[in-house]
């Protein structure tokens, strides 16, 4: 068998590391056309089978794509390269009806399956392997799936009976900033690995010239497009709302220097989460630091007060939304805590968020407050009847937005007039 890492570029070398000692169960490969991440997982799947076979494992491996007339043309194919690349095609038989690879010497199993309607999904679910059980799953064109409901129940249906499970998520990056792939990703989990790769990582003759003729014109002719299709980036459509975020982890030691902490509160039951948190705004650089969280329905305001207690740092006011007095004044009775109703008129959603944008940057932890990273990363202007962006803030998906506003009102130096709110000079 030839040296794996002959046969992938070097910026894929961290990832084969990271799955060859077991240090994730989650792999999301992004990227642009040309940046060989399926190539990556033809590879290392087979890899990973015949490694455990050498050490008594008898692993198998299921590899989905939404539609099932796209698996032979993709999946399929691309592991087939893979055993080819990596020497050993004499070890595995191919069969096609129905598309399955079998490992010759211990019959481990590869088998491809879509997912695209209810009987699909039964017989995800009813998949037995003769022997062993499946440890490798592969969702190729991650984007094309439903969302993670669909996911979790896949996974939940064949990761059964064994242990070191490695599942290799597959996409490019879906222009719209709302779409639940790109939402998903943003959120930190310790078991997850998220690998970007693009075709400029790639050696230049593994793609041939025309490859980049193709990209260099796109990239004339429509550099948004070329961004999205070659770079593997959430572009966006053009009406992001913020275009000032940064999502980073938030050490303990910054928290530590906070010395402008404020906090908010959006409340919400059962549709809409009550929304809890804190930041701290550096006024000198204009930079606003989101470090804490809480996002849950079905959330009685003791619940609320029990949670905020337990998480909150340092002894700050909270302005909260001013729309429900009773809770501003039950959260009060419980001691603790310091709660009062935002200012609220006309103008003060638009001049709040018009406040938020004209921060030099605004830095988000994701997995301190994923909720949070997710709404502001994705909020996009409301559109017209005919899908035009228009000058306007929709009221959806936006509690922590609101829940930030409400913390920073004094910040915003505005004051009260008969035209609503405006800025104080």
């Amino acid at each position: 068998m030839i040296n794996p890492y002959g046969l992938i570029a070097k910026h894929f070398y961290d990832l084969l590391d990271d799955v060859l000692n077991n240090k994730h169960t989650h792999y999301w490969l992004k990227g642009g056309r040309g940046s060989t991440k399926s190539s990556f997982i033809g590879i290392v799947i087979p890899l990973l089978m015949m490694i455990d076979a050498q050490n008594g494992i008898h692993s198998n491996a299921v590899a989905l794509r939404k539609v099932g007339d796209t698996l032979a043309d993709s999946v399929y194919t691309q592991i087939l390269w893979g055993i080819e690349q990596l020497g050993v095609s004499d070890y595995w038989e191919a069969k096609v009806s129905p598309l399955k690879l079998i490992y010759t010497p211990t019959g481990q199993e590869i088998r491809f399956r879509s997912a695209n309607n209810k009987d699909d999904h039964r017989k995800i679910k009813s998949t037995k392997f003769k022997k062993g059980f499946c440890k490798y799953v592969w969702y190729e064109e991650l984007d094309e799936f439903f969302g993670m409901p669909e996911i979790r129940n896949v996974n939940q249906s064949l990761l059964r009976g064994g242990t070191g499970y490695k599942v290799f998520y597959s996409y490019n990056p879906p222009k719209m900033l709302s779409n639940w792939v790109n939402t998903e990703v943003i959120i930190e989990r310790k078991d997850r690995f998220v690998h970007s790769s693009t075709y400029l990582d790639i050696p230049p003759e593994w793609l041939g010239e025309e490859f980049f003729i193709e990209a260099n014109t796109l990239k004339e002719q429509d550099e948004l497009a070329y961004r999205n299709e070659y770079l593997g980036e959430a572009t966006g459509t053009g009406g992001a709302v913020f275009t000032n975020i940064t999502l980073r982890p938030i050490t303990e030691e910054e928290i530590k220097h906070f010395d402008n902490i404020a906090d908010g509160i959006d409340f919400g039951y059962a549709v809409d989460p009550a929304c809890y948190g804190q930041n701290h705004f550096d006024k000198t650089r204009k930079r606003l630091f989101i470090f804490n969280e809480i996002y849950k329905i079905n959330l009685s305001n003791r619940k609320l007060w029990e949670e905020i207690v337990k998480i909150k740092i340092g002894s700050s006011h909270i302005t909260a939304d001013s729309a429900e007095p009773k809770s501003i004044e039950e959260l009060n009775s419980y001691g603790k805590l310091k709660v009062k109703g935002a200012k609220k008129g006309p103008d003060s959603v638009e001049f709040g968020i018009k406040w938020l944008q004209d921060l030099f940057e605004i830095i988000i932890d994701p997995e301190r407050c994923p909720n949070t990273a997710r709404e502001f990363k994705t909020y996009e202007y409301d559109k017209d009847k005919y899908g035009n962006f228009i000058s306007k803030f929709p009221d959806i998906n936006n509690h922590s937005i609101d829940m930030t506003r409400y913390s920073r009102e004094n910040d915003m130096k505005y004051s009260k007039s008969k035209f609503g709110y405006t800025k104080i000079v």
